[in-house]
């Protein structure tokens, strides 16, 4: 994305001005000036003055912001979005407000960076173990100010989910020559027992009595109670400028930094040793994390912090050696840091251009390989063809097979088998990231997986694909449609073998339905019958179930009725039928050994015919240049004509014109090779999972 638009967030009331700017203000003020991003950042907040750090500032004006979740903070992101939508925003980043976050994902649909300023354990919104996972599992990146607040943030979380989050440090403009230094012992940051503000009193009294040449300054302020220092070489100055306290600090020799409060960076500590200060800080929070070369305060009391600043101002060398290594190896540098986080943004943007600009995509295809059954199914799997499709038309797939998967990780439950394949599908997804998740015929995942899914790529396109018949007062529509319905209303598109036109006499919500007719694959109809020599007449295979052409007790098929008709009136032909009179059914091979010895192929389904329904027989059978007989009340002529297949009106018209064929071999092997040479023009396998993709990706695009 060349020029990305990024809207950053500040919390309410963070003074986002020269004279009064707070950390969260500074953080975004500093690397916005090296961004690469910067003439395309929006940075809005609520500043009761004007004195904008930047001019690219948008101010929010609303009274009474608490900072509590409250109507005002609902009307401070109200108003974000009232005055923002113009905008074309490709990148919201939200500062220290995981509950700002809540509110406004839930009404724009964007990318979304979470920064924690502050410990997530002390804030509404990441308070809980479920609210932290809740914004793992819904933001795009999170960045923490310190691995201190990262930590604190994964507390009784799983470490593998890290990969969402990074580090980044507040940091700060080193300066080139060493400053010139005044004999000055400095504390910044608010007057009180949380900052230590009292241990520096007790300990800073005791060393300007001790060394007369030496001063102290309390750059801050307290607007509650709060220790008084009483000492003539002392001097409260109060809160003064970001500027104005880097030049302070550049003039001090040491600065102190006791805090008791788990700092979570501590901004202070930074910035003293960039400016040559001999920094002293407590081992609490993120403090350690600041800088290379400070004292550190192991036992934080008034007596061992005198001792540290005494040992400092008496060896006058070790001083100086800290304060030049402070100097020179500033860690956390502006120009540095800002480079990290245009990265960071930059492969939020590639992402969200990934299924809008891609021509090739990662898809995940799930449905049944048909390992368990030794893959006999290859030859009539729809799948497969997908999967041949998608390949060839340049994209990349992974395929899943979810009942082989339950089967070969069987537990002592089901649930328990059922629950391993949720984590096994979810790990997956998450390495290949895919674009497309592409699934048929099972009801293995959970819609709760589904969820997930979009909840990690909110770009993911979800479809769902099912190739068994719907037809009315077939027994077996009802199970199909309950399958259907289960995935229907989750995912972005549904794709059946039948004319969406045929859901409505059925009642459910069933909606974003397109019709795809069975593909035929280059690999797998293979043959060209009508250049063979085949020996029968007229093939037809069938299976009322998986192993034997034996109906289950109670069941009817209405296909038995019309093969027996038909056998009556087709005297001289020598048919070739499966799955009936005893004969079981045929697969894998011996399903091609038979097809390809027959010149004529039956295409006959379950129940009464429904508008445009193909299933993999009519593939198989006219993809391998078979003459086939077709149903005219399934309305395929309406892409083909009567010289690429022969269309019948009942039994009585199909014995005629079985035995009219049988008898004109030319016109047989015509039609035969024209009904081929018409069935891949129009429904080979890349054309088909092109019109997927299309329809996918939210193409306007027909069939043919």
């Amino acid at each position: 994305m060349q020029n990305p638009k990024i809207l950053t967030i500040l919390p309410y009331k963070e003074n986002y001005t020269q004279s009064k700017a707070q950390a969260a203000a500074i953080w975004v003020y500093d690397f916005l000036r090296y961004s690469r991003y910067k003439k395309n950042i929006i940075v809005v907040g609520n500043t009761k003055t004007s004195d904008y750090l930047s001019k690219n500032y948008l101010n929010i004006n609303i009274d009474n912001l608490t900072s509590k979740f409250s109507s005002s903070t609902i009307r401070y992101c109200d108003q974000i979005i009232k005055k923002t939508k113009h905008l074309d925003i490709n990148l919201i980043e939200i500062h220290n407000r995981p509950l700002v976050f809540d509110y406004l994902s839930k009404r724009i649909n964007k990318k979304f960076i979470l920064y924690f300023h502050n410990d997530p354990l002390s804030m509404k919104g990441s308070l809980k173990k479920n609210d932290r996972l809740n914004l793992l599992n819904r933001v795009d990146k999170i960045i923490f100010v310190s691995k201190w607040v990262q930590k604190r943030f994964f507390l009784g979380l799983d470490q593998k989910l890290l990969n969402k989050t990074e580090v980044v440090y507040p940091s700060i403009e080193p300066i080139k020559k060493f400053p010139k230094k005044n004999k000055w012992i400095s504390f910044v940051g608010k007057l009180n027992s949380s900052k230590g503000y009292d241990i520096y009193k007790e300990s800073i009294l005791k060393i300007l009595n001790e060394f007369k040449d030496w001063n102290a300054l309390s750059i801050g302020d307290e607007e509650r109670n709060r220790p008084y220092i009483n000492h003539k070489r002392h001097k409260e100055i109060g809160f003064k400028s970001h500027k104005t306290v880097l030049n302070l600090l550049s003039k001090s020799q040491i600065a102190v930094v006791p805090s008791r409060w788990e700092e979570p960076f501590g901004r202070t500590a930074l910035e003293s040793g960039s400016r040559g200060c001999a920094t002293i800080i407590s081992n609490r929070g993120g403090l350690p994390e600041t800088t290379s070369h400070s004292i550190i305060l192991n036992k934080l009391n008034s007596s061992n912090l005198y001792n540290k600043i005494r040992y400092l101002i008496k060896d006058k060398k070790k001083r100086l050696n800290i304060q030049k290594k402070s100097f020179q190896n500033v860690i956390h540098t502006v120009k540095k840091n800002s480079s990290l986080i245009d990265n960071i943004r930059n492969s939020l943007f590639f992402n969200f251009n990934l299924n809008i600009k891609k021509a090739n995509y990662r898809i995940i295809n799930i449905y049944n390989t048909g390992q368990k059954l030794n893959h006999r199914l290859y030859n009539i799997s729809l799948g497969k063809k997908f999967t041949n499709g998608f390949i060839r038309n340049g994209h990349d797939v992974l395929e899943i097979s979810d009942r082989d998967f339950l089967k070969q990780n069987r537990g002592f439950t089901f649930e328990n088998n059922s629950s391993k394949f949720q984590s096994y599908i979810l790990e997956t997804f998450k390495n290949y990231s895919p674009d497309l998740v592409f699934f048929g015929h099972t009801n293995s995942l959970d819609k709760e997986t589904l969820l997930e899914f979009k909840k990690i790529n909110k770009d993911l396109v979800l479809s769902h694909w099912n190739e068994d018949p719907i037809m009315p007062g077939l027994d077996y529509s009802k199970r199909n449609l309950s399958n259907i319905s289960k995935y229907s209303n989750l995912v972005d598109c549904n794709f059946i073998t039948t004319h969406p036109t045929v859901l409505k006499k059925y009642n459910g919500n069933f909606n974003n339905f397109n019709f795809i007719f069975i593909p035929v694959d280059k690999n797998i109809e293979c043959f060209n019958v009508y250049n063979m020599n085949p020996v029968k007449d007229l093939f037809y295979a069938m299976s009322h179930g998986v192993n034997r052409g034996v109906l289950k007790k109670g069941k009817s098929d209405d296909r038995i009725n019309f093969l027996n008709q038909l056998i009556k009136k087709i005297n001289g032909i020598n048919y070739d039928f499966y799955g009936f009179e005893n004969k079981d059914p045929i697969w894998g091979n011996n399903f091609y050994n038979s097809l390809v010895n027959s010149k004529m192929g039956l295409n006959l389904s379950r129940g009464r015919p429904a508008k445009y329904y193909s299933s993999n027989r009519i593939a198989s059978l006219v993809g391998n240049g078979l003459l086939t007989f077709v149903d005219i009340k399934t309305q395929l002529d309406d892409f083909f004509n009567k010289k690429e297949i022969i269309f019948y009106n009942n039994v009585e018209d199909l014995a005629d014109k079985i035995k009219f064929y049988k008898n004109n071999e030319k016109s047989r092997i015509d039609i035969a090779k024209n009904g081929k040479k018409k069935y891949f023009k129009l429904f080979n396998e890349q054309r088909i999972t092109k019109y997927i993709i299309d329809k996918s990706f939210g193409k306007k695009v027909n069939l043919i």
